[in-house]
């Protein structure tokens, strides 16, 4: 991890979404890291319209994968790697460090309606956040202490261009400097990326709160966490001090890291991370 954090500071933010993308979706067990195998008719989570073109890391987690195969092979789950990948992209872009909960397996199957369905996109107001988040048995101090993970990594024009062209509750000089980088038109610098946090983009800290207070949000989904909401209150709390965000986060990614995982006999240890091993 510090190899590839080092190459690319972007990379702990992008593992770190690729967690929140695997978890959220038959739980923590590595399904998102399967590839399609069109011969034998088996569809992973890639394509899905939140992870197509957009999720990435895949070949560092590959990487860690064929490393520890070679020292303990059999034994190390993918799932388990991609957990602790997470960790040390947040460790090693300043966020707090956490003891992660191993002994998840890999699963033999993938959801790309699951992926469809269940990772929460970034037009979601507050109420459907709350209700994505409480369907895996996250509460609202959970979603809003996870958000904060939007302190690092960037987005793509296409995910933020209605927010800055037509949300009213978005600072206007933001926005209008936003928008040289994004056009309006759909299909027009769709891809062009933004970081989340302007102000310290490679550096895991609470500054993500108050962009959200100084609406200055890139995402509406961001923005709906500080609205004249319930959870205004503790957007405030958490800009004031990063303590008690660093401790509510850890809190919360422990919790996510724990959702529906494969013990025991169930799934196997993958070999390669991006196809079961009967494959």
């Amino acid at each position: 991890m510090i190899k590839a954090v080092l190459t690319e500071r972007r990379m702990g933010a992008s593992l770190l979404r690729l967690f929140f993308h695997d978890c959220f979706v038959q739980g923590c067990d590595g399904s998102i890291l399967l590839d399609d195998v069109p011969a034998t008719n088996f569809t992973g989570e890639k394509t899905a319209f939140p992870n197509v073109n957009s999720v990435r890391g895949f070949e560092v987690i590959d990487d860690i994968k064929r490393n520890v195969e070679y020292v303990c092979p059999g034994v190390v789950s993918c799932a388990d790697i991609l957990a602790l990948a997470a960790r040390e992209g947040t460790v090693l872009l300043g966020g707090p460090s956490w003891a992660v909960p191993l002994g998840r397996r890999d699963s033999t199957t993938a959801s790309l309606d699951g992926a469809n369905s269940d990772l929460p996109g970034p037009t979601l107001n507050l109420t459907e956040l709350i209700q994505s988040f409480a369907n895996k048995s996250l509460s609202p101090r959970d979603l809003t202490a996870l958000s904060g993970a939007h302190t690092i990594g960037f987005s793509q024009c296409v995910f933020f261009r209605d927010h800055i062209y037509n949300d009213t509750n978005i600072d206007p000089a933001f926005a209008a400097d936003l928008r040289r980088s994004c056009p309006a038109p759909a299909g027009s610098g769709d891809t062009n990326l933004t970081p989340l946090d302007a102000q310290t983009r490679f550096v895991f800290d609470n500054a993500y709160y108050p962009n959200l207070v100084a609406r200055r949000a890139l995402l509406h989904s961001d923005q709906e966490l500080f609205n004249g909401a319930a959870q205004d209150e503790l957007v405030r709390q958490y800009s004031a001090d990063s303590a008690l965000f660093f401790a509510d986060f850890v809190a919360a990614m422990i919790k996510m890291g724990n959702i529906s995982p494969l013990t025991g006999s169930a799934g196997e240890i993958r070999r390669n991370c991006r196809v079961v091993n009967s494959s």
